[in-house]
């Protein structure tokens, strides 16, 4: 993948851009192998890989210069702008869409947020697209509903300009941190939720609810938690941090018991939604912590799912697991150094499967599945 901005020294996000992409793969599956050296491995899967540029379905892009000239990209820690709106990474559609949303930047007068000085309101864009359809999904975040009626006012033009547009909405985030997001959100459109569906999977994206940025392999690693699903006698699993439900809804049978477990109440309301179009009648979906919900159970199920944020699951979760002793754990990870401390946690389980999904491209991160059966007592 060619980048000028890499090339020019003004990004270097993609760490890894001037290793060829086998050895990219080779090092991280390397790596992997040694998180998991003191654990046998019943059977090594071959990594899973995508196209190596515009695989992203998401920008996050940071709202810089004037409210005539806005740029969209990044800040250096000196506080130096970058426009990334180029960045070979995203989508050949989304160009023109960053072009349009700079004229709408003036035209409503969004006054970019100058970090340094402490003033102006748009501090980020976020930007979604569906694979489903090419909709998409736009927040605007400010610093405070100052500019709120202008930005209203200007919508129409904004949505002539890009019918593709499905969901409008800001975000409110009034505190001077590195924090790309916060706590309300008002939606501009009447349509709250972004259509995407997997291996005829429907699922549903929310402002606020979290969904994978490589569309092309997270279906792969869907498509592949439901085969190993499906090879195991399950007739109730667990699916905790469970987000929109992308792994509970390919694993799910009309006969199974699923109960899918996320903090997230937008993304429990997308999954729920999916989960009604498949005609899934055992299905629950709940708006709970994850670790407290696993603890105050009492029934044990055959399998449980666990698909945790980059800390892992953690002590807590891993000693009750030990203890309510489910046959099987199948533990998706974007963090495989946080996991191979949770399995070590883990000792009753043997890893019978683990295979490498190659998410994020030109970094040294991955994703990766592991199917855990429990070792029968010696």
């Amino acid at each position: 993948m060619h980048c000028a901005q890499y090339d020019a020294g003004t990004c270097r996000s993609c760490q890894w851009l001037e290793r060829p992409y086998a050895q990219q793969l080779d090092d991280k599956q390397q790596h992997l192998q040694h998180l998991l050296a003191d654990r046998p491995v019943g059977q090594w899967l071959p990594p899973v890989a995508g196209p190596q540029q515009a695989f992203r379905n998401k920008a996050k892009m940071v709202v810089s210069g004037s409210v005539e000239r806005p740029l969209l990209g990044m800040l250096h820690r000196d506080g130096t702008p970058v426009d990334l709106s180029d960045c070979p990474l995203y989508p050949d559609s989304f160009a023109p869409v960053f072009a349009v949303l700079k004229h709408f930047i003036a035209r409503a007068g969004l006054t970019p947020y100058n970090v340094a000085r402490k003033r102006g309101e748009l501090k980020f864009i976020l930007l979604t697209e569906s694979t489903l359809d090419g909709g998409l999904m736009l927040r605007f975040v400010l610093r405070s509903e100052a500019k709120l009626t202008q930005l209203r006012a200007a919508l129409p033009w904004l949505q002539q300009q890009l019918p593709q547009l499905r969901v409008i909405s800001v975000n409110l985030q009034p505190v001077h941190m590195a924090i790309l997001e916060g706590e309300t959100e008002i939606m501009l459109t009447p349509q709250e939720a972004l259509a995407e569906q997997f291996n005829q999977v429907p699922l549903y994206l929310r402002p606020r609810s979290f969904f994978q940025t490589n569309p092309q392999v997270a279906a792969a690693l869907y498509a592949t938690a439901r085969r190993w699903v499906a090879e195991l006698s399950v007739k109730g699993m667990w699916d905790l941090f469970c987000g929109v439900g992308g792994f509970g809804l390919h694993c799910a049978t009309p006969e199974m018991a699923l109960t899918g477990i996320e903090i997230s109440a937008e993304a429990i309301a997308c999954a729920r939604r999916s989960a009604q179009e498949l005609g899934l009648p055992q299905v629950d979906f709940q708006a709970l912590d994850s670790t407290r919900f696993a603890t105050g159970e009492a029934q044990t199920p055959d399998l449980v799912l666990v698909n945790p944020p980059r800390r892992g699951i953690g002590a807590e979760l891993c000693d009750y697991l030990s203890r309510m002793a489910p046959p099987a754990i199948l533990y998706s990870s974007c963090n495989a150094e946080s996991m191979a401390r949770d399995l070590a946690r883990l000792p009753d389980y043997r890893c019978e499967k683990v295979q490498l999904f190659d998410m994020f491209p030109h970094t040294a991160h991955y994703e990766v599945l592991v199917l855990l059966v429990r070792q029968p007592a010696s």
